[in-house]
């Protein structure tokens, strides 16, 4: 697919949205803006209120205050929202009885879209040849790409996709990384969200994080990565003890890990190891640590989640 979606830039704009389900508060206050021509990865523990956020962005939700907009309109106001917006918020959300072919050119027909455009979406999808069973047949990874094709069915300039690569199988996921990354080429407006860090680290540009319903990042992915990360160096040496003495003399902060190593910060790999050769101590390990998205994501939402699991017993120990 390459279609040309020069003039039909759109931003995703969040205004001070605020969405109560009785005494709950699902989002409060919550304000950002999806730009084109990047991945936004959505990002937010359970109950973040991700869900709510895209239904609100897609009209399926009325915000209590605040507005959603696409292109400057709500999703109500666009005439033919499946030319504007494409969107997959539950990949089971087929009838089970229909086949992927057929309710794909019913939705096209109510939609102005050509047969065409069908089949370029079955095949982008690598749906083809299932296209003629039926949905209840399909695994969710199947689903999933059914859900995208319905998505992209109008070629819209803005795609909204929630949790898409669930479910799909290794070389999936590569095709659903490579696709989204595409599309933002184009220039279009791609907002999915994920709670698979490592995938969306490959995948977006731009986060936005949330966390209770508020916003808690909104930057550039690697922006957010180094400011939010720990970054250090480790050190195995057999006379860790006196090395360590040695880079406290030279300012740098010393963690005694407890497998026996040595955390350090305030010093670089090459310092640290000029210092050890120079009073003759050897080094079994040296190398410059740093964190990565996950770390960085559950540090900044650490104090946002609400379902926090114990953690396992000890092996041969029952309480």
């Amino acid at each position: 697919m390459a279609a040309d979606v020069q003039g039909r830039h759109a931003l995703i704009e969040v205004r001070e949205v605020t969405k109560n389900f009785g005494p709950v508060t699902a989002l409060d206050r919550l304000s950002f803006v999806v730009r084109p021509g990047l991945v936004t990865g959505f990002l937010g523990p359970n109950g973040a209120g991700k869900t709510t956020t895209m239904r609100v962005i897609l009209g399926l939700d009325h915000p209590t205050a605040g507005t959603a907009l696409v292109g400057g309109q709500r999703y109500q106001e666009i005439t033919w929202p499946l030319h504007e917006v494409g969107s997959l918020l539950d990949a089971n959300a087929l009838h089970p009885g229909r086949r992927a072919r057929a309710h794909l050119m019913s939705v096209a027909q109510s939609n102005g879209v050509g047969r065409r455009r069908v089949e370029e979406v079955l095949e982008l999808t690598g749906l083809s040849t299932v296209a003629d069973r039926r949905v209840r047949t399909y695994s969710l990874g199947m689903k999933q790409r059914l859900g995208i094709a319905l998505a992209l069915l109008g070629d819209p300039p803005v795609l909204v996709c929630d949790e898409p690569v669930s479910g799909l199988d290794a070389e999936g996921v590569v095709w659903a990384r490579e696709l989204f990354r595409s599309l933002a080429a184009q220039g279009r407006t791609v907002l999915v969200s994920s709670h698979l860090m490592s995938e969306m680290a490959l995948t977006a540009d731009h986060l936005v994080i949330i966390g209770r319903g508020r916003l808690l990042a909104d930057t550039p992915i690697d922006r957010f990565v180094e400011s939010n990360t720990r970054s250090d160096v480790l050190v195995r040496a057999p006379r860790a003890k006196e090395l360590a003495e040695l880079l406290r003399g030279r300012g740098a902060s010393v963690r005694l890990e407890t497998d026996g190593a040595l955390a350090v910060t305030g010093l670089g790999s090459p310092q640290i190891g000029e210092l050890a050769a120079e009073h003759g101590i050897a080094l079994h390990e040296l190398f410059s640590r740093h964190a990565s998205l996950e770390q960085a994501y559950l540090d900044i939402t650490a104090d946002s989640v609400e379902y926090r699991a114990g953690r396992p017993a000890e092996p041969g120990k029952v309480t």
